[in-house]
């Protein structure tokens, strides 16, 4: 059996993978390390994850990090109900994947830091309001693409249902009435067994 270690907090982007973990029902090791924690710049996490962050996964001795990478590593790996079935569909799956990094992934990140997670005092309430207004744009793509079918690809959740939902995980706090089709892929896919086990580990009460 494959040895899989995976590296960073439950509260941080690790939860990501902690809900594709769950989907495939792998075991591993949890070291549950703190973004914040210094040692991440020391050895030996510097040399798993030179920039410093977290999550890695360390799979069998390969190493692998950012969040997204790792689920699309890990449902390649392991091919099953939330894999590619073909290169298109692959192609698919990169494509969202890359949208969500590039459209939605630091906007989120900006308009959480400064919604409740930075002190009162330190918040840019003009900052996390004018990220959400430029977030809106890119939430009606995902709310087109999800008029005429239940996922992403269709009829079947994959790995791209996984990396933008978890991406938008702070989103379920948002009424979506104008994008109502997200609103209702975005609860189903977070009522997941697997995606429960990661609200769990970011501290939910569930």
């Amino acid at each position: 059996m494959a040895k899989i270690k995976l590296i960073g907090i439950g509260g941080s982007r690790a939860a990501r993978v902690i809900w594709m973990l769950a989907e495939l029902g792998l075991e591993y090791e949890h070291d549950p390390i703190s973004f914040a924690d210094p040692r991440l710049k020391l050895s030996p996490y510097i040399e798993l994850n030179p920039n410093g962050r977290i999550p890695s996964l360390v799979h069998d001795g390969h190493v692998i990090t950012e969040s997204l990478a790792i689920n699309l590593y890990l449902a390649q790996k392991y091919p099953g109900a939330l894999s590619a079935k073909t290169v298109e569909e692959q192609g698919t799956i990169d494509q969202w994947t890359c949208w969500a990094m590039s459209d939605l992934d630091l906007q989120v990140g900006v308009w959480t830091l400064h919604s409740f997670i930075k002190p009162p005092a330190e918040r840019d309430t003009a900052l996390a309001a004018s990220t959400f207004a430029q977030l809106q744009r890119p939430l009606s793509v995902l709310n087109s693409a999800l008029s005429n079918r239940p996922y992403l690809l269709g009829n079947r959740f994959t790995v791209a249902d996984l990396n933008i939902a978890s991406v938008l995980y702070r989103a379920l706090q948002w009424e979506l009435a104008d994008q109502p089709n997200l609103k209702r892929w975005l609860h189903d896919v977070w009522q997941r067994p697997a995606a429960l086990v990661s609200r769990r580990a970011r501290g939910e009460k569930i």
